[in-house]
């Protein structure tokens, strides 16, 4: 267990914002996005269902002050991942977006790649909870 630094904290919090407005419009909206940014519907669904269960573990994660170290590092492992993925991904060939789907992948990977990084930050700058 670590005494989550403020950075930390809020670098969560500001993953579960994003990724919870992600989920919902993903997962209730998915028609209207597979038209709009010519994805899969089906990419954009399990994309919108696995991000609810993301979005309540690292709002949790980011209310509390001490948390688990190996789950707070599986969270920024994840999240850096996520970026190489989604870039990966207009490169491999299995997806055809149109312009505005090309930018919204690129856009949530940066800003994931940003939150990533913040993580990782203030995970350095969290203190290690002592045993007493």
């Amino acid at each position: 267990m670590i005494t989550s630094s403020q950075l930390l904290r809020r670098a969560l919090l500001a993953d579960a914002v994003f990724s919870g407005v992600s989920a919902v419009g993903m997962t209730l909206d998915a028609p209207a996005l597979a038209s709009l940014l010519n994805l899969p519907e089906a990419l954009l669904r399990e994309t919108g269902l696995f991000l609810i269960a993301y979005t309540a573990l690292v709002g949790w994660l980011g209310t509390r002050m001490s948390v688990p170290k190996p789950l707070v590092m599986i969270v920024v492992a994840g999240n850096a991942t996520w970026t190489l993925a989604s870039i990966a991904l207009l490169f491999s060939g299995a997806v055809a977006p149109n312009l505005l789907g090309t930018i919204v992948v690129v856009a949530q990977a940066v800003a994931t790649g940003v939150l990533a990084e913040l993580q990782y930050v203030g995970l350095r700058r969290s203190e290690a909870v002592m045993a007493a």
